[in-house]
């Protein structure tokens, strides 16, 4: 799961360490390979989930963390704060294949950095990662477009998409991740990563308090 060095070296002025972690090994080895390839960065450690991404900030205490947003085990998005707890001086970068604009908005008010969608990978991770170094703030520009162009929301907007509130309804009618999967079409992964979503859009973390928001907003009968 996790690739390092036999010793930590102190990292230059010029050379800002960066740990990667995607639960895709190709993945990360073509990112390592982009970024090793800039002058004042160097890739110190890999992980394939959470926790050990946590670990890895841990030890190498990383100019740069480029975190993807869905790997296994628990949540990317409601781990932000602790990595960030861990290591300060570390800036995340997300790396995602979700172009979702309410998930984008979630993770810098997380404290995330940069957001960057997988699509468009490559040159804007780099400048993603070069911005973030500099305290500077980073969003896809489509997404930072539909952003702007966005009417203001209503109080009772909550940024669910479509989606998420048929993964709401049904956990809250008590279907488990496996049958929400199997009514939906979807993978467990894929409807864990919706449940995560839900949970931070609206700041919600039991299945009492999820049960609850349904019921106050219709998607479920109160009897």
């Amino acid at each position: 799961m996790t690739a390092a060095p036999d010793h930590d070296e102190p990292e230059t002025p010029a050379e800002a360490k960066v740990v990667l972690a995607d639960d895709h090994s190709v993945v990360r080895e073509g990112l390592r390979l982009m970024l090793d390839a800039q002058p004042n960065l160097r890739v110190v450690a890999e992980a394939g989930d959470v926790d050990t991404a946590l670990r890895m900030t841990r030890a190498h205490r990383p100019r740069v963390l480029v975190l993807d947003l869905n790997m296994p085990g628990r949540p990317s998005l409601e781990a932000i704060p602790e990595l960030l707890e861990a290591s300060p001086d570390t800036r995340i970068v997300i790396l995602t294949m979700q172009d979702e604009p309410a998930l984008a908005q979630a993770t810098l008010r997380a404290g995330a950095s940069g957001y960057v969608v997988k699509d468009a990978a490559g040159d804007e991770l780099v400048q993603a990662v070069q911005l973030a170094l500099q305290d500077q703030t980073y969003l896809h520009p489509q997404l930072g477009a539909r952003i702007a162009s966005q009417e203001p929301q209503e109080d009772e907007s909550d940024g669910l998409s479509e989606r998420e509130r048929e993964v709401l309804q049904l956990i809250a009618l008590g279907h488990t991740n496996g049958e929400i999967a199997s009514q939906l079409f979807l993978s467990v992964r894929t409807v864990e990563s919706h449940r995560a979503h839900i949970q931070q859009k609206l700041r919600l973390t039991t299945r009492a308090e999820l049960v609850r928001y349904a019921l106050d907003r219709g998607l479920i009968g109160s009897e």
